[in-house]
């Protein structure tokens, strides 16, 4: 029976296996193409994750902010450079609920409403977001809700506590207590010292809290003055003695993670490398909970092309080559639109799409420019390339590596950066790449998810051996992967050995497969295809969690 109040109950009788309650807090959801309130990763994961919940009839909501300008929409200046717009959205499938309440931040009343969106809308968990965006409230606290991630810190804090004070107070609006609060990341801790601050127990808050960490470098955790999280109303008016006492923190540097670990009853990293990471990590912390892993995966309800999986199924390597053209042809064409090149559906093409940031090295291989130029310039085996993704829009570093390729590919005819990385062009390039490139730092994508997509529509992964791929890959028969670097290498030469790895494996095993024996090459897709699921298919991800960290 579902723990929702008429007329918010789910649409579907509950398995019986996934009766506990569950409400899941996270910034960001990418649900479907038309509602953009996310901005990479950990969205593409949480609209998987929503959508296997429906799926699998479990009984769980989700609780995320209505973004009324998104992320940003990515465009070109008018020299073909990146820009960024940001542009008032309209969600007319979302229902008001009529619930409007207030959150203290900085001392101040600000009023919060609630939008639902029902679970047969697009098939998720039944999903709530709160906005500040009404008329109620005066100009500063309408930005809150603004622009997801914004860039100014205070507005930031102002928007934790809108997550996690507010959607602790929609819960109390609707009547219910879940049995589990799931924290996907730390941006909603607020809502542990709303809990607390109602019953000076943390034994009743660690018996609700959940934590799911991302961050597989310290440096990389959120810290924020403690003064300041104080003075924005943070910590639900504790007092600064029961916040040390609680936290475990006695200093100004309050660190969102580590106070996550220390609130919660259960933590859990996001692959099997990034759980031995992160358990070595913060192994010299007292009071932290204990850190398990549960490996990310993706709806592939959702991502993965219907004729492509018939022709899986089938082993058709016939059908497979013919829809996969077709695929190419519509990525070829979203290229020409974009860009006035003129890419070949027969050509093998490279797509490296994700978002820009340093660790992930999306400028890798062209960082050799005489191999990257004679790769595409050769007039047998020819290859294309194409870069896709979003920086952060005050990522100036990210964002100068963006233009930069922008410059690079003009000097290309089959080279291509793609703009307006969301829902929909990601499965375009998906379903139409043949090579998917992941080059990140290793052990610094602490589980990466693009490729999973990619390899469920006939697309083969070429990565170093980081994140998910460490528990996928089987080189030469699923996917190629980079000879891991001594991890005793300068940072210059370990990305050398990484940028040679990746053309040793394309002279000699990628280029002579795909031109000189294309049923090889089916063979490796089919392995690929094969492999991905059922473990990165988020099924297995939402049983998990259910088994393992809600049980």
């Amino acid at each position: 029976m579902s723990f929702l109040p008429e007329p918010y109950a789910h649409p579907y009788e509950i398995a019986p296996e996934y009766k506990k309650s569950v409400a899941y807090f996270s910034m960001e959801f990418a649900i479907d193409q038309t509602l953009k309130i996310y901005s990479g990763g950990l969205g593409f994961l949480a609209g998987s994750h929503m959508r296997s919940v429906y799926d699998l009839k479990q009984n769980q909501i989700g609780i995320g902010i209505l973004w009324s300008y998104g992320y940003y929409n990515q465009v070109r200046g008018e020299n073909r450079e990146m820009a960024v717009s940001h542009r008032r959205k309209q969600y007319h499938f979302l229902k008001d609920t009529g619930i409007k309440f207030t959150i203290q931040v900085h001392g101040a009343d600000v009023w919060v409403k609630a939008l639902y969106l029902p679970a047969d809308t697009f098939g998720s968990a039944p999903m709530f977001f709160l906005t500040t965006d009404i008329e109620e409230n005066d100009h500063v606290s309408r930005t809150i809700s603004h622009r997801l991630y914004d860039s100014d810190s205070q507005t930031r804090i102002a928007q934790y506590i809108l997550l996690g004070v507010g959607g602790a107070k929609l819960l109390e609006e609707l009547k219910i207590d879940p049995d589990v609060w799931h924290l996907n990341e730390a941006h909603a801790l607020s809502a542990a010292f709303y809990v607390y601050s109602k019953t000076k127990s943390m034994e009743e808050v660690k018996k609700r809290f959940v934590f799911t960490t991302h961050t597989p470098v310290e440096a990389g955790n959120e810290k924020s003055s403690l003064d300041t999280l104080e003075r924005f109303s943070f910590f639900s008016g504790l007092s600064y003695d029961e916040i040390r006492k609680i936290t475990g923190i006695h200093d100004d540097n309050f660190n969102h993670t580590l106070v996550g670990l220390r609130m919660s009853r259960i933590a859990n990293a996001v692959s099997k490398l990034h759980g031995e990471v992160s358990r070595k990590m913060w192994e010299g912390h007292e009071g932290i909970c204990e850190i398990t892993h549960v490996t990310n995966a993706q709806n592939k309800k959702y991502w993965a092309d219907k004729e492509l999986e018939e022709a899986r199924v089938a082993k058709d390597k016939v059908a497979l080559a013919a829809r996969k053209k077709r695929l190419k042809q519509r990525m070829c064409d979203e290229v020409a639109n974009q860009t006035g090149r003129l890419f070949d559906p027969e050509v093998l093409t490279i797509v490296w799409a994700r978002r820009f940031a340093g660790y992930k090295r999306a400028n890798l291989v062209s960082r050799d420019l005489e191999r990257f130029a004679a790769m595409l310039e050769r007039s047998n085996k020819p290859v294309q390339i194409i870069w896709g993704g979003k920086p952060y829009p005050k990522d100036y570093d990210a964002i100068e590596e963006f233009n930069a390729l922008c410059d690079l590919s003009s000097k290309f005819k089959n080279a291509a950066v793609v703009v307006g990385y969301e829902l929909s062009l990601s499965k375009i390039l998906k379903d139409g790449s043949d090579l998917w490139l992941n080059n990140p730092i290793v052990t610094l994508e602490a589980s990466g998810t693009s490729g999973m997509t990619a390899a469920m529509n006939a697309s083969v992964n070429i990565s170093t051996n980081d994140g998910w791929v460490c528990e996928f890959a089987k080189d030469g028969h699923n996917s190629f992967i980079i000879p891991e670097a001594d991890p005793n290498l300068t940072a210059e030469a370990r990305d050398q050995h990484d940028l040679l790895g990746f053309y040793q494996l394309m002279d000699t095993e990628v280029l002579p497969l795909y031109y000189g024996n294309k049923d090889g090459w089916w063979d490796i897709v089919l392995n690929s295809m094969d492999d991905v699921a059922p473990f990165f298919d988020s099924g297995r991800m939402a049983d998990e969690y259910y088994k393992n960290i809600y049980a």
